[in-house]
């Protein structure tokens, strides 16, 4: 949330006039902030005891995480519509870079995008806010305890979080619906690297930049 505070900070004060730089060096914040939160994942990896690489050996589970990946994408990219937009779109266009730093920072927005924001936001949306708002006590509700304020609750939190506002919602309901059907949070975090890294090959094949 700090990082995201600070990209939108530089980006007003951009476009204020207020701070005499390019998108080329406000770039540099995402993977800045892509190795800060990998980082405090790792150093806190023996803490996240919900995220279980057995649940992936259940293949009914497994195809329909993989399947609810593939869909948020297809949905993603036809939900662009102007009256689901919040504000306008940055985006993230690698060719304002040349040569190895092109290479090197797009290798870390797709990286960034399929390894460390699957397990972060999963681990807040999905393991952590969707029971606390259930209870205080969040560690002793079950995984994929469902409540009606829980649900709609994050839906609408994660969708205000994107910039294309509905998509983060249909995104949002689907992972939760997820949730309630396998138990996993680690399915949860399959289906969301399925669906980042299909919008990534995407981006990179199309030039569609908003989409990231």
């Amino acid at each position: 949330m700090l990082f995201i505070g600070l990209e939108e900070l530089a980006r007003y004060l951009q476009g204020k006039s207020l701070l005499p730089v390019g998108d080329h060096a406000i770039y540099w914040i995402y993977p800045v902030k892509a190795v800060t939160v990998g980082a405090v994942l790792i150093y806190f990896r023996r803490h996240y005891q919900e995220i279980r690489c057995s649940d992936l050996g259940r293949p009914v589970f497994t195809t329909a995480s993989l399947l609810a990946g593939l869909g948020v994408f297809l949905l993603w990219v036809n939900m662009d519509w102007s009256f689901g937009t919040l504000g306008t779109p940055a985006g993230f266009d690698p060719n304002v870079f040349a040569g190895p730093e092109k290479v090197g920072m797009t290798t870390a927005r797709l990286a960034g995008a399929v390894l460390v924001v699957p397990v972060m936001e999963e681990l807040f949306w999905r393991s952590f806010l969707i029971r606390y708002i259930i209870g205080n006590d969040f560690s002793k509700i079950p995984i994929g305890t469902f409540s009606w304020a829980s649900f709609l609750i994050t839906v609408v939190l994660i969708g205000l979080e994107h910039h294309y506002f509905l998509a983060g919602m249909m995104a949002g309901a689907v992972f939760n619906l997820l949730l309630y059907f396998t138990r996993s949070i680690s399915q949860c975090i399959l289906a969301h690297a399925v669906a980042n890294l299909a919008l990534g090959i995407y981006v990179l094949q199309t030039g569609k930049w908003l989409f990231w």
